[in-house]
């Protein structure tokens, strides 16, 4: 089969990642380049590239050649673009969040699944080796049943103009509860806290709280401020505990046999049922051994092969919406003084 014409749609911070990977997936084919700044798409594609440099998006979705785009603008430009490409016919791929709103969100699935046409959201550590490991791990029933996830994700960030902490970075940890948490188990309510101790008139350093269907409780917290970077998330099963640093390379992912089992009341006399009975389990550390492997490739080869195949993509648009409702929830949460907001159901 031909490769799929593709377009690029904005040239700026992520888009040249975006670029380079999906022209090293040979499904894809690029053909243009798309950026409001003519100069900026003429940069990322080079002096000596047949793609188009464009900055008309018009010329983009009236190409029949191009089957389908990469979006990397604002988010606040997500909606309408996507929308413009899906009833064009084009195939869509999005950078995560989704859209800024979840109603837009909701509209854009729904004109996807009527139109028959992919949308699929660049929730990019879902495909990196280590989380598709946790993937497996936690729908294999190998770490029993998940009691509590913790994630912490902080460091002397960039302070954005238009967004808060918890909208620029939580997006990646909630997309990776989203993809690894098993069927049945999914968030109910959640709460946020937020402070701007530097005046920058949106919060900096926020906490996520998230309960989970099954009684267990996630917790995020998120922070530009801290001049250290720590980038982990421990995932604690019923059997076993998961671990993952992401900054260290070779030992990403730890997963160990150690935790706290509940002794049987049966098993227990009389006295000692009056008061809670615990075991400490210290059992072994294994380090799965994972490939490096860059996770925009992984992103852009499931682009490809959703379009092909004709199927839903692992991240799609439903995905993002369920993402979207969380952090919707968060910012309801932030503005009645971190009350507890419970999810509508989970219709998506």
């Amino acid at each position: 089969m031909p490769p799929i014409g593709m377009a690029l749609v904005g040239a700026g911070y992520f888009g040249p990642h975006l670029l380079r990977n999906a022209q090293q997936v040979p499904e894809l084919h690029v053909k243009a380049v798309c950026d409001l700044n003519l100069d900026r798409a003429r940069t990322v594609i080079g002096r000596y590239s047949t793609i188009e440099p464009t900055d008309s998006f018009a010329r983009i979705l009236d190409d029949p050649e191009i089957e389908a785009v990469a979006i990397a603008t604002p988010a606040a430009t997500h909606f309408e673009l996507a929308r413009a490409a899906l009833e064009a016919g084009k195939h869509v791929l999005v950078e995560k969040p989704i859209t800024a709103s979840l109603a837009d969100a909701e509209k854009l699935v729904q004109l996807a699944e009527d139109t028959g046409l992919t949308l699929m959201c660049d929730h990019t550590l879902c495909y990196t080796p280590v989380v598709q490991r946790i993937r497996e791990l936690v729908g294999s029933g190998e770490i029993g049943d998940i009691q509590f996830i913790d994630a912490v994700r902080i460091n002397l960030g960039l302070v954005q103009p238009d967004v808060d902490v918890i909208w620029d970075l939580a997006p990646h940890d909630l997309s990776v509860f989203d993809f690894v948490l098993p069927d049945g188990v999914h968030p109910v309510a959640v709460a946020a806290h937020g402070a701007d101790p530097i005046g920058a008139e949106r919060a900096c350093v926020a906490y996520l709280s998230i309960w989970l269907s099954n009684g267990a409780l996630a917790h995020v917290h998120i922070n530009w401020l801290s001049p250290t970077k720590i980038r982990t998330t421990v995932i604690g099963g019923s059997r076993r505990t998961i671990i993952w640093d992401d900054l260290t390379p070779g030992r990403r992912l730890s997963v160990y046999d150690r935790g706290v089992d509940r002794i049987p009341s049966a098993e227990l006399d009389e006295g000692e049922r009056t008061r809670a009975r615990v075991a400490y389990r210290d059992g072994d550390i294994h380090i799965p051994a994972l490939p490096e492997t860059e996770a925009l490739r992984g992103v852009m080869a499931e682009f490809a092969s959703a379009v092909r195949d004709g199927r839903r993509a692992l991240t799609d648009g439903r995905a993002g919406v369920r993402v979207l409702q969380l952090l919707t929830a968060a910012d309801e949460s932030m503005r009645l003084g971190g009350a507890i907001v419970k999810l509508q159901g989970r219709t998506i």
